[in-house]
């Protein structure tokens, strides 16, 4: 009788699995049950490597987490880390398997010292999320054909060349007009309301864009002030918030139509469709000439098969037809002919080689040939043969030959035959 713990056992042999199969599943279930999310904390054991990359841990009073900061992330940042250093980071659990760890990888880090601006930030957001004003019901599609495109950002920064960048390298055909305000420091959300307060009294534009690059959340603020949050939700225009690089949120982002990472993204998802049209239009065109070309092929195929009919049924046709046919019986009467000639010949020939190998003269000739064939293999291995080829035969007193060393005593003389002469030995 089997014992419980051989059933257990038993029973789950066919769920058993290898450490890196539960090591992938706990991976799976960290990393897509986790939302990216803020951590506060402090920097301890910080090792920077050769790489780029940045590896440290997080603690606090009653626990400590690894994290990471990539290179990448890391030459985006504008705090320096060091051991002891108050932080703030944003990122997303994953896990390093071959140590069976999970860590944080971090895509933001800001001083603790920001926290204020972090939880007055969360705090609006809440209470304007509360009000309905980020619900994805009063969210407006973008156009997909924008002809005419305001973009408020400041004229002087590289954000607004970035995106024109885009625009001219994906040969958009539209119009943009930079609507000119400050996107940092004071008064900067008051430039961007009136702007946006200008922009819909034109009432020319299709879409707008509002953002800049990317920056710390102090540089970013203007764009978490509530007048320009509510004046972005109330807008009459579609509206695209492309605010700082792809880990940057602000409240603007929530209450546009459409958030893009950074204004190069917000330029290609304007031209997204444009450039997909331009695409299925160049290929109908090409598709259309191939079908024309392939009309005007087939078409005249059609006419000049219809002229060589034609031709085939003229009398000039019939009479050439005719010598074509003479022609032909003319050149096959000849081929029977020449065929049945060389026939005869080669059964003439065929007979004359019967007669040639059955006449005594052909037979005497083989049988000379094959006698001589005899011959030379009996003195091929004949002892004259065998000695001139290097080998020699050794003779005892009677002149017998030697077969085997076993034969042979101490002191025995005896005789070596070579091939020109024979010569005395004496065994020692």
């Amino acid at each position: 009788m089997k014992s419980s713990d051989e059933t257990l056992f038993a029973e789950a042999s066919d769920r058993i699995e290898s450490v890196t199969e539960f090591t992938r599943r706990v991976k799976v279930l960290l990393e897509g049950g986790l939302r990216p999310g803020w951590v506060r904390g402090e920097v301890s054991n910080l090792r920077a490597q050769a790489s780029g990359h940045v590896y440290f841990s997080l603690k606090d009073a009653g626990a400590q987490l690894s994290a990471v900061l990539f290179r990448g992330d890391a030459a985006r940042q504008s705090v320096t880390l060091r051991d002891g250093l108050q932080v703030l980071l944003y990122g997303e659990i994953g896990v390093y398997e071959q140590r069976g760890q999970y860590q944080l990888i971090v895509r933001a880090v800001v001083e603790d010292g920001v926290g204020r601006l972090q939880r007055e930030f969360e705090a609006l957001k809440r209470r304007l999320a509360g009000e309905g004003l980020f619900d994805a019901e009063r969210k407006r599609p973008v156009p997909a054909m924008p002809a005419t495109v305001g973009f408020i950002t400041s004229p002087t920064g590289a954000a607004v060349q970035d995106f024109l960048r885009i625009l001219l390298r994906r040969g958009w055909r539209g119009r943009v007009v930079v609507l000119p305000a400050r996107v940092q420091g004071e008064g900067a959300a008051a430039e961007m309301t009136e702007m946006l307060r200008v922009a819909q009294e034109l009432e020319i534009f299709d879409l707008l864009v509002i953002g800049r690059g990317g920056g710390s959340l102090e540089d970013l603020w203007a764009f978490n002030e509530e007048a320009l949050v509510r004046a972005v939700a109330a807008c009459k225009v579609p509206m695209i918030s492309a605010v700082g690089h792809e880990i940057d949120f602000t409240l603007c982002d929530f209450a546009a139509d459409a958030r893009a990472e950074t204004p190069s993204a917000a330029a290609e998802l304007i031209t997204s469709h444009f450039v997909a049209s331009l695409e299925r239009a160049v290929q109908a065109r090409a598709g259309m000439k191939l079908a024309v070309e392939g009309a005007v092929q087939q078409a005249a195929e059609r006419l000049d098969h219809a002229r060589s009919r034609l031709r085939l049924l003229t009398p000039t046709a019939q009479i050439e037809q005719g010598y074509l046919r003479l022609d032909d019986f003319s050149n096959r009467l000849a081929s029977a002919l020449r065929a049945s000639l060389q026939l005869r010949r080669q059964q003439l020939a065929d007979a004359r080689a019967r007669q040639a190998r059955h006449s005594p003269e052909t037979r005497v000739q083989l049988e000379s040939q094959r006698l001589l064939a005899l011959w030379k293999r009996l003195q091929s291995v004949s002892p004259a043969s065998v000695l001139n080829r290097g080998f020699a035969i050794i003779r005892d007193e009677k002149n017998r030959p030697v077969p085997r060393r076993a034969g042979v005593r101490t002191g025995q003389k005896l005789t070596a035959e070579f091939a020109d002469g024979t010569a005395p030995l004496r065994a020692e």
